[in-house]
């Protein structure tokens, strides 16, 4: 929306438009929207923070329930009116605490990132790809894709599966338009009942908003129709997960320029310049770390493995290298250049957390002049365990437990969250890990219950 310096005349066009609340949102840990419904008439002191929340009735917001309350202000360059209710507008929005930016606030996060890359005359660009599944319950308690045509072993790009889901994806992606998203293609993936949007890439504040506005709004959507959506990164041991890839480029602040495009600058011939192999390599660096935001579920590791599809593979990485348009790396180069694609990202993922951690990585690599080394155009999940320690490159962490102890351990990931984000994310996540390890599934009751 078009930046309204009067808060009367937004709410003047908000209530032509038909709307009767507002919503100032926030997030919690997992980027899950959170807030107030607003009356229009009272939009003037919602815009000045006057929706107040007690931070320790959330997952993972570092409060005690004996603190002050966080204000949420929010921001009106991301309204959006909802299109599936009309009546109700959404804001994204910044916490404050005391009439401060609260220092644990997800989106303040990651603007403290924004800014650091402004300081050095970058603007972040993102692009993220919205992989989700559509679902029904069943009558035993259960779940299913809505088609009963969607049993193919290999269903991506399956036209006739499409069409059984298009009443759905119809209204989401002519909502998205009305939101001037911009979709440019939408498809079934390689699971059954899995789909993916793809929408044009805008500022990194902006995407993120719009991913976190999105899975709300697919919900609400799919809800119409008697299903829902489902962003949990795996729902089938034996079907591909849902990613949501980060693609990234840095472009001049003042005139706009893609600075990730190779003008005589490209030592590897992929497209991208020098500056970008810098950002890469301190992604990389970084990239156990990353991997515990980017990937922050007990699930999202049983999509990061090489097998685990009926299709023949899980199109997901497993190992922190980088390579050409090579979907087996963390970090793929596509073949139009120009940009960096982040495979490892899943949908489960805090946008604005995520964001944060792999901007701040890549700053460092640029200002460290860091190298990335070679680029991998093999597939790379032919290689043994021995070929590739022989090579030098690391496995990405094999589970939660795993990259929540490379995030405690890694001082960027303190640097970027602030200590009480830091120690909140690692004490939620390390409980959420624990909380696994110890129940007992159907797999070990079948396994074991009668074994002896």
């Amino acid at each position: 929306m078009t930046e309204l310096t009067s808060t009367q005349a937004l709410k003047e066009k908000l209530t032509d438009a038909g709307v009767k609340y507002a919503m100032a949102s926030y997030v919690d840990i997992h980027g899950v929207s959170k807030g107030k419904f607003v009356p229009v008439a009272h939009l003037g002191q919602m815009m000045e923070g006057s929706e107040l929340y007690t931070g320790a009735a959330l997952d993972g917001v570092p409060q005690d329930i004996s603190d002050d309350e966080v204000a949420a202000m929010p921001d009106a360059n991301g309204v959006a009116i909802c299109p599936w209710n009309r009546q109700l507008a959404w804001f994204p929005g910044n916490l404050y605490l005391n009439g401060a930016p609260f220092e644990a606030c997800s989106r303040n996060i990651f603007r403290r990132q924004l800014s650091a890359a402004a300081d050095m005359g970058y603007q972040f660009n993102l692009g993220i790809e919205t992989e989700f599944f559509l679902f029904k319950d069943t009558e035993d308690g259960g779940f299913a894709p809505l088609s009963d045509r969607d049993t193919l072993g290999k269903p991506c790009y399956d036209p006739r599966t499409l069409m059984d889901n298009l009443e759905i994806l119809d209204e989401l992606v002519e909502a998205m338009n009305e939101l001037g998203w911009d979709v440019y293609s939408f498809d079934h993936e390689d699971a059954n009942g899995q789909f993916e949007t793809d929408f044009k890439y805008a500022d990194g504040l902006t995407m993120a908003d719009r991913l976190v506005f999105f899975r709300m709004m697919a919900n609400e959507i799919a809800r119409k129709h008697g299903a829902f959506a489902s962003f949990m990164p795996k729902p089938f041991a034996d079907r591909t997960g849902s990613g949501a890839h980060y693609n990234m480029s840095l472009a001049d602040l003042k005139t706009g320029e893609n600075l990730f495009e190779p003008k005589g600058d490209d030592p590897h011939n992929c497209g991208i310049s020098k500056l970008a192999y810098h950002f890469i390599a301190g992604v990389l660096k970084h990239g156990a770390a990353i991997s515990a935001v980017i990937a922050p579920t007990v699930n999202s590791y049983k999509r990061l493995v090489r097998q685990g599809s009926m299709s023949g593979s899980t199109w997901a990485p497993v190992f922190m290298c980088y390579g050409s348009n090579n979907r087996t790396n963390m970090i793929r180069i596509p073949g139009v250049g120009g940009r960096i694609e982040c495979r490892a990202a899943d949908i489960a993922c805090n946008p604005y957390l995520g964001s944060a951690l792999i901007l701040a990585a890549g700053l460092e690599g640029i200002r460290e002049g860091l190298d990335a080394g070679a680029p991998h155009h093999e597939n790379m999940y032919n290689y043994s365990d021995a070929e590739i320690a022989e090579q030098g490159i690391e496995y990405l962490p094999r589970n939660l437990g795993e990259a929540v102890d490379a995030f405690e351990a890694d001082p960027l990931a303190k640097e970027v969250f602030g200590e009480a984000m830091f120690n909140s994310f690692i004490e939620y996540k390390r409980g959420e890990w624990d909380s696994y390890q110890n129940h007992v599934s159907s797999w070990e009751v079948e396994r074991y219950l009668k074994l002896f």
